[in-house]
This record gives C-alpha cells, structure tokens and sequence, in this order.
C-alpha cells in the first residue's frame, strides 16, 4: 500500500495534546487564509481541503481516537499493505455494511486523500469502531455542518443605500455554487451577513452550517464614519465666513445649501440634522461639517490696502493674551 501518512496536527500547526476548541480556533484561522474565494494563490485550494480534512478529523473525538492510535503504526500499516491486525496493534478492519453506506459522510468522499479513505472510508474501518451513540439502526446520528466566514468590500456611498453582490462559493469537492447577497443600508465596517444553510453541508441527514459574510467598508476622500453620523472638512473664503453666505454642501443623499453664519471662525462645526448614515430602526445620523477657513492669495493692491486698513482699526487687540 502506498498512501502517503497525513500529519493533521502538522497541517492545522497543533501539536497532539491540542483542545478541541484550539482545534477549532486553528481551523477558522486558517480556512479564512486558504478560501479559494479569498486567497487566488496557486497552492490555496489544495491546503484549504487538507485544512478541511484535518478539522473533519481531529474535531470529531472517534475518529480523532483512531487516528491517534494508529499514528504509531502507520508504517508497519503501510508496508504490510493492511491493517494491523490482532498482535499488530490490535486493529481489526472489517466493513460490514453495504458500499457507500455504513460511514458518516461516505457518500461524498470526492475532496478526501486516499489517507482519510483508508483509513475512515468504505472497507477501512469496522462497523465496532464507530462511535458509540451515533448511530441509529445503522445510520450516523445527524450532524450539522460548520460555519464558514468571508469578506466582501464595498464603497462608503453603497453601505449608505444598500447594495447586493452576486458571489461563487467552491466547496471542498470543487463545486460552485453561485450566492446572491443582499447588503443592507447602513451597514458598518466589520459587520457580519448571516446566509442561513449556505456553510458546509451537514452529516448524515444533519443541516448545513451557516455562512457569515463580513462587510469591509472602504474608506471615503471626503466623509469619515462614527456610529451613524459622518463628518467632513467645509472650505470656506474669507469673505465668506466674514460676512456670511449660502453654500453648496455635498452629502451622501446629494447636494444641499448651507448657510454660513457672518464672522464663522475657522474649525466651528455646523451640524447637518439626518444627512449621516441609515439606522437599521429607522431614521438616520447626522453630518457635521467643520469649518475650513480659506485664506487668499496673490493678493491685490487695492486688497492689501483693504486689508492694511483692518489691521490699522484693530491693532490693540491680542488674540493670544488668553496664552499668557
């Protein structure tokens, strides 16, 4: 028999005393880096359904019993082309039930090594071996599938209407199936979109596990994001602040008019009532609007005249005597 020994605490970068939660963790941690979805690298799909494999196995605390038991007779195993049998470890594998059937997941073997199918498929372990309690006149006990998680990034201005996306999910037996998300208004960076029964599929007449898609809010030039209000930078002229002035604001909604107060100082901040972010519960956020004063330049003679003859009114005043 030449069936390549596969290390899963190695591939999942555990050592054997692991926790099953550190088991879970691990797995999480690195489906995320490998997803085909998520990682295009040439090797990704191949360790993503080795990292899937390995989870199958050590999460499951039967099949991880076995594999631990027979790790040290792996070689003897390989070599005498079976199993051990009694004086060999005390291994005896027989398959007693029909093909295709008598295994948890034996039906969808197609993303497995040839490892995991000698070792846990059809013929590679005896009906005594199973778990205890799993089984109902000799079927695997149902169990769900895992959850898995991905990412998708959108514009600040499509998590301020609402957008959809239209996304391919590979299975670990190469499979695509294609998903149509709808993301809501006002969805916040980091936020997860739960897709019911769109995880792993189940075992046994187990449900699918569910799938979690975490939305990336990209940065905006123009409007930064607390909560559910946004907040900008308003240039403003001189003039403008000085004596007062309607001006054109933009918004996420569109544009809107403003008025500017007479004698505005630069950095006052004017709140903009219901112009920020939709609320899941209705209503929405605020946009405030801080005040950037602009000064001239290249200025004229009649301008600096204009200006030489303010300074000469207010001389004696000193803004910076609240400094000292």
């Amino acid at each position: 028999m030449s069936v390549e020994y596969k290390d899963y605490y190695k591939i999942l970068g555990l050592t054997k005393g692991a926790k099953t939660e550190e088991v879970k963790k691990a797995y999480r941690k690195l489906a995320r880096t490998y997803h085909p979805d998520l990682n295009k690298g040439a090797d990704a799909e191949r360790r993503f359904k080795e990292i899937n494999e390995a989870h199958e196995v050590l999460s499951d605390p039967e099949k991880r019993k076995r594999y631990d038991t027979l790790g040290a007779n792996w070689d003897q195993f390989s070599r005498g082309g079976g199993a051990p049998g009694p004086g060999r470890g005390n291994f005896e594998w027989v398959f007693t039930g029909t093909p295709g059937r008598g295994f948890e997941g034996a039906g969808d073997m197609g993303g497995f090594s040839d490892f995991f199918r000698t070792f846990f498929g059809p013929g590679g372990v005896s009906q005594e071996d199973l778990p205890r309690g799993r089984r109902t006149n000799g079927r695997p006990r149902a169990r769900s599938g895992e959850d898995v998680e991905g990412e998708v990034e959108i514009p600040l201005a499509e998590a301020f209407r609402g957008t959809e996306r239209s996304l391919e999910v590979r299975r670990t037996d190469g499979s695509v199936r294609k998903l149509h998300v709808k993301i809501p208004a006002g969805v916040r960076d980091g936020q997860r979109i739960r897709l019911a029964g769109q995880g792993a599929p189940g075992h046994g007449s187990g449900p699918a596990g569910d799938m979690f898609l975490r939305v990336r809010v990209k940065a905006h030039p123009s409007f930064r994001r607390e909560g559910d209000d946004l907040h900008s930078d308003l240039p403003v002229a001189l003039h403008e602040a000085l004596l007062g002035a309607e001006v054109t604001v933009p918004t996420l909604k569109g544009r809107v008019t403003l008025k500017i107060p007479a004698e505005t100082q630069n950095g006052r901040t004017i709140r903009l009532a219901g112009q920020g972010m939709p609320r899941a519960a209705g209503g929405a956020g605020d946009l405030f609007v801080t005040v950037k004063v602009v000064l001239p330049q290249k200025l004229s003679d009649e301008e600096r005249a204009c200006i030489e003859t303010i300074a000469a009114k207010r001389g004696g005043e000193d803004v910076r005597s609240h400094l000292l």
